[in-house]
């Protein structure tokens, strides 16, 4: 008769250092052009800057971007209003930060989506962020400077004082280009990251 084994708890992990382990196929780690020629809307540059809570970059955090057409409509099953898809358009990116924390995917802005209520949403991307020291990944949202952004039911819950945290600056050399800077903790400027 065999001895039974007990197993203590494992520790915790964390999402980093290793974000590359299941990332290679068959998705891929760096997807950041969402939108082959052909695809309807307005063509858009989303860059910005991953920063540590001392203000430093981080070289090796990852961010998955999800967003709706410019119809307003999620290439997702789940999506079953009367909306047109666009062939190639999955709506879907993902990139590691460079050495300067830095990330940039070309895409199209996307159109207003409703939310549980059937209230409408301002046009917005959802976010993920990997980085080393999380347990999980932080979520976000961004949105688009020029929008209007009053009446977004989500906005209108983060105080108004951290709202802008949310809202992707227009590039004034490159008008079709948004700089979104995503801060994972501090007292100054921490961007907002919602529970899911």
């Amino acid at each position: 008769m065999s001895e039974a084994v007990l197993l203590g708890a494992t520790p915790s992990q964390t999402v980093g250092p290793y974000l590359h382990i299941g990332l290679t196929d068959p998705i891929g780690l760096n997807i950041t052009e969402l939108a082959p020629a052909g695809v309807a809307g307005e063509r858009i540059v989303l860059q910005g800057q991953l920063i540590d809570a001392d203000g430093l970059p981080v070289p090796d955090g990852m961010i998955e971007i999800w967003q709706a057409n410019s119809h307003g409509k999620y290439a997702h099953p789940d999506d079953v209003r009367n909306l047109p898809l666009d062939a190639g358009f999955a709506g879907f990116g993902r990139t590691p930060t460079d050495a300067e924390g830095r990330f940039r995917f070309a895409t199209i802005k996307p159109g207003p989506v409703p939310d549980m209520q059937g209230r409408l949403q301002a046009p917005h991307i959802m976010v993920n962020i990997f980085a080393r020291g999380l347990i999980k990944q932080l979520v976000s949202r961004v949105y688009f400077e020029g929008d209007e952004l009053a009446a977004d039911p989500v906005l209108q819950q983060v105080p108004a004082e951290r709202r802008s945290t949310l809202i992707a600056s227009k590039v004034a050399a490159e008008p079709a280009s948004f700089s979104w800077r995503i801060v994972l903790n501090g007292s100054v400027g921490e961007t907002v990251f919602f529970d899911l």
